[in-house]
Parts: C-alpha cells; sequence; structure tokens
C-alpha cells in the first residue's frame, strides 16, 4: 500500500518553517557502516541507483576509512568505479585523513566530509587524538580538497550527549563547529550521535552559532525523539536534514548509538507540511523494504512499516 492509496498525510502548513529541505542520504555511507555483514557492492550499486530514482540528490556513497576501522566499506574503490553518477546528483564520500583524500581524489570524487568530535574521549576513541590536535589532522585534509576544487563539509558527532562524559557543554560543541568552518568547511553537520538530544536542547545549541544557514542536523532515533529534534532545527532555520533510508545506522565506536532518523518518517513529516523536498515518497519505501529483504529483517523506519503491511 503506497502514501496515495492510504491519502495521508494531509498538507497543514505550520509556520515558521522553510518553504523545501535539503536532505542528505547517508544510509549508504553510514547506515550500511553499522550491518554485521559485508553488503555486497553489486547491491549497494543497486541501492544508490534506486536512491537516485526517488529523488534523493545527495547521496553519501562510501567512506574512505582503513578496512581495519569500518571493514563494510573496504570496498569503496571498487564502488566508486562502478558507480554510474546521475545529473543533478552529488555522491559525497567520508575522508578521515590525507591518505583518504589521496584515494577519493584518484576515484574522482568531488564531495568530501571530514568527522570531528565534540568531546575529549570521543575524538581519543574514534581518531586517536585529542580535542584539540584533531585539528592538526584536518587542516591539510581540507586545505588540500580546496585546492582541488572539492566541497568539503564537517561532522561534529557527540554534540549533544557523550556515553563516557555525560552532558556536553555547548561552548565546546560551537568552538569546535566554528573551527572547522573557519578552516573552510562549506557546511557543518551537528550529530546526536547517541539519540538523546530533546528540542530544547537542539535550540539552545542552535542559537550558540553565527550563521545557522551553514548547519545542518543528524539525529539518531535512541529515545524516540529524532523527528521532534529536526522539526525544532527547522523553527529555528535548518534547512539540511542528514536522514537514512530505512532507518539503518548507527555508530561503530558508539554502543549506544541506534538507527539514524529514517528517511521516510521524515519525508512523510515534511510532506505533511508542505515542505518540498523533490523525494517521492513510494518509491523511497520501496527501495527500504527491498534493503530489508537485501539485510534480512524488517525496516526499522515506522513509515516503512506502515505502507508495507
Amino acid at each position: 500500500m503506497g502514501a496515495r492509496e492510504v491519502g495521508l498525510p494531509d498538507v497543514v502548513g505550520s509556520g515558521s518553517l522553510p518553504s523545501a529541505v535539503k536532505i542528505w542520504e547517508v544510509g549508504a555511507r553510514d547506515g550500511l557502516q553499522n550491518e554485521s555483514v559485508v553488503v555486497p557492492v553489486a547491491v549497494k550499486l543497486e541501492f544508490l541507483s534506486r536512491l537516485a530514482d526517488a529523488g534523493l540528490s545527495v547521496l553519501e556513497a562510501t567512506s574512505f576509512v582503513h578496512p581495519k576501522w569500518v571493514p563494510q566499506l573496504a570496498d569503496a574503490a571498487e564502488l566508486l568505479a562502478g558507480l554510474s553518477r546521475r545529473d543533478g546528483v552529488v555522491y559525497p564520500v567520508l575522508v578521515p585523513n590525507e591518505r583518504g583524500l589521496d584515494r577519493a581524489l584518484e576515484a574522482g570524487v568531488t564531495h568530501i566530509a571530514i568527522f570531528a568530535s565534540a568531546t575529549e574521549t570521543f575524538a581519543s576513541r574514534n581518531l586517536n587524538r585529542t580535542l584539540d590536535s584533531q585539528f592538526e589532522m584536518f587542516a591539510p585534509t581540507v586545505s588540500r580538497a580546496l585546492a582541488a576544487g572539492l566541497d568539503v563539509r564537517g561532522y561534529v558527532s557527540m554534540c549533544f550527549g557523550d556515553p563516557w562524559e555525560g552532558r556536553v557543554e555547548r561552548a565546546q560543541v560551537v568552538a569546535v563547529g566554528e573551527r572547522l568552518l573557519e578552516m573552510g568547511c562549506s557546511q557543518l553537520s551537528l550529530g546526536d550521535t547517541i539519540g538523546v538530544a530533546t528540542p530544547g536542547q537542539v535550540e539552545s545549541l542552535l542559537e550558540g552559532f553565527r550563521d545557522v544557514s551553514r548547519l545542518a542536523v543528524h539525529f539518531h532515533d535512541t529515545y524516540g525523539q529524532a523527528l521532534s529534534n529536526t522539526l525544532a532545527a527547522l523553527r529555528c532555520g535548518v534547512t539540511t536534514v542528514d536522514s537514512s533510508a530505512g532507518g539503518l545506522g548507527g555508530c561503530p565506536y558508539a554502543e549506544s548509538a541506534t538507527g539514524n532518523l529514517a528517511t521516510e518518517d521524515l519525508v512523510w513529516m515534511l510532506d505533511g507540511l508542505g515542505v518540498e523536498t523533490g523525494v517521492d515518497l513510494d518509491k523511497l519505501v520501496e527501495t527500504s523494504a527491498w534493503m530489508a529483504e537485501q539485510l534480512g529483517r524488517p525496516s526499522p523506519s515506522r513509515v516503512v512499516r506502515a505502507l508495507t503491511k
């Protein structure tokens, strides 16, 4: 059963929301990197093709992290070599350092993302760096990427809570984020890596930044707050939202991190609010139901489950 057959959602707008939202689809990277098995390249390529068919224009394709740390994405070069790039669709890849950048350049990538930590402990566990010294690793990567004409996005993890340190000070998150923007990142994605944020906390953090138009949000749904947090961010002026088709994903370095905000759940809400996304919900649901079959388990997305009964 499709969304049109259900007859919902009715379009009823709500004040102080953007007219359109860019969805940064992370299912093929952030979603599949947390799978216990390695998904075949052919399946990943089909997944990306189907996502493009559904109207998603930003598809984070893979990561050039060392295979030892994320074996699920060890096939990054093979995947990019086999990718049929669509007009109007960008395929960013995650790079951890200059070696990752070298591999991205060899693969003809035009958009990259780097990932930083807002906390000392996660910087140590995820990057083997201190909170301050992580920037020594980013600086040459970003400067070389910009010189080569690449667009660079910055991720910041643990923006709202850390499983080892607990509460994260707003000033600390803002300091990390602003430093990445000053370094040359075109956009900053603020990550609720373990899914503990609430709407008031989201509003407070966003108020700490000088230019909300350069911010994106990346919520995990551990406590069921991802959609409400997204709505709070949109009301603050954010117009780019990260999400994962079918709600795939987590974080291999933080066991308490569950799946990402499901793209279908996000599109259902935005469709109902009259906010343009360019995404065909029925095609997207079909894609996530197909991927769930490949993985051998039901999709975590509430909308996918409701429309595929």
